[in-house]
């Protein structure tokens, strides 16, 4: 089997844990019964040799599949890895939708993707990834008694992500750690409207007031003061075109959402002001994970 898995943009701007998005750049996976076990990694990660001996999607797999067969079996897993690891694109939740969707299809276990997203929510706590991994779209998700409730909405083709991707990464775990225990009552309000008023903008398809709906007073500047550099993304994608830009993630890359005809001139300014970042447009994932 092969399966393909995309990288994701979480938070949004106010979304804190909750809102996500699913980008067309992927991570494939293919998994052949073998003699014994094999991985071989190419792209991000190929030149880290403890990923072939502490593998966190080979770990997940074996366990779902040992659970579904009650026996053990060895495979050759190989990787093709495009997505960044720790720069907010959701390769972690990629790893562990991938790693449950495959042991299910090995296992020859018919599961429907509702059932997958909650598998995973007791890997990654938090639905923001791990739903448009899994469904792909727009996803605005919560959690109800340890189980995920999501809607969907899927996103045109005349809209892009031009994503900044800094050479340094971010730490989700130490990022965290940076966020206070308790908010005042008008952060959290700020931030409650503006989760509403995107969600609604993305399924009115209201493109426009994304630029007033994404503003944020929970997390984005306490993590972007880590790198400062990002102030000055987001200001530079929002004065060219970009209808919203908002910190992916936990970071340390930055997401902006424009008209498909606005997305290279986007993509050349952000170039000429930030030339030791990747920048680069992408179409949006519709599907989630899809296995061949």
């Amino acid at each position: 089997m092969k399966i393909r898995i995309p990288a994701t943009s979480a938070n949004l701007g106010p979304g804190f844990d909750s809102l996500g998005l699913a980008i067309s750049l992927y991570n494939y996976v293919t998994i052949i019964p073998y003699t014994c076990q094999s991985i071989s990694i190419k792209g991000e990660g190929s030149n880290r040799p403890r990923l072939k001996v502490n593998n966190v999607f080979v770990s997940v797999f074996k366990e779902i599949y040992q659970e579904l067969e009650g026996k053990k079996q060895n495979f050759r897993f190989e990787f093709e890895n495009n997505i960044p690891f720790s720069r907010g694109l959701g390769s972690s939740s990629a790893v562990i939708v991938g790693a449950i969707a495959s042991a299910y299809y090995m296992a020859d276990v018919k599961i429907s993707k509702e059932t997958i997203l909650n598998r995973a929510l007791v890997y990654e706590n938090h639905p923001d990834n791990i739903a448009p991994a899994v469904y792909g779209g727009f996803t605005t998700s919560i959690v109800v008694d340890d189980f995920v409730k999501t809607l969907k909405k899927e996103l045109p083709q005349n809209l892009k992500a031009v994503m900044v991707i800094p050479d340094r990464a971010m730490s989700t775990a130490h990022s965290r750690t940076q966020l206070p225990k308790s908010y005042h009552m008008a952060d959290v309000t700020f931030n409650s409207s503006r989760v509403g008023l995107m969600s609604a903008a993305f399924f009115s398809e209201d493109w426009e007031i994304l630029k007033y709906a994404s503003w944020d007073k929970v997390h984005e500047n306490r993590r972007m003061k880590k790198m400062k550099e990002l102030f000055g993304v987001r200001k530079m994608a929002l004065k060219n075109g970009a209808l919203m830009s908002t910190l992916s993630g936990s970071g340390s890359s930055f997401f902006s959402l424009t008209y498909k005809k606005d997305a290279q001139r986007l993509r050349e300014a952000l170039k000429k002001s930030f030339p030791n970042f990747k920048i680069e447009v992408f179409d949006f994932d519709n599907s989630g994970f899809e296995i061949t």
